[in-house]
């Protein structure tokens, strides 16, 4: 089961439900696979939106490896996602939200609440 404080989430890919984190060696791996210099430039890139398929399969893989799955690229490709490319894109952007931070809190005000008048 996935461990959202470490930034692991769940996918489920050809059938089967894998647990997906992208741990510092698998954002090395992205940067240096991307052409990214940093992670701002990683994160910035991704704050775009603007991925190819490429990238996609990337962030996956880096994903699968770095929560110890010992599948390639080329691996990747092959697996069926419920969806279509819709359904990659959720899985990327679901494990993008949970490495970044970009999930709320669970019992975190979503706005900072309005001033009353006095």
């Amino acid at each position: 089961m996935a461990n959202s404080k470490r930034g692991e989430i769940e996918a489920l890919l050809d059938g089967k439900t894998y647990t997906l984190c992208l741990t510092l060696g698998a954002l090395a791996e992205l940067e240096s696979g991307l052409g990214a210099n940093d992670l701002v430039a990683l994160a910035e890139r991704f704050e775009a939106r603007r991925l190819s398929a490429r990238d996609i399969l990337r962030i996956i893989g880096c994903g699968l490896r770095g929560a110890g799955h010992a599948l390639s690229d080329d691996d990747v490709a092959q697996m069926k996602v419920s969806g279509g490319l819709a359904g990659y894109v959720q899985i990327a952007a679901n494990l993008l939200a949970a490495t970044f931070g970009d999930e709320p809190e669970p019992h975190a005000p979503q706005n900072p609440p309005t001033p009353q008048d006095a």
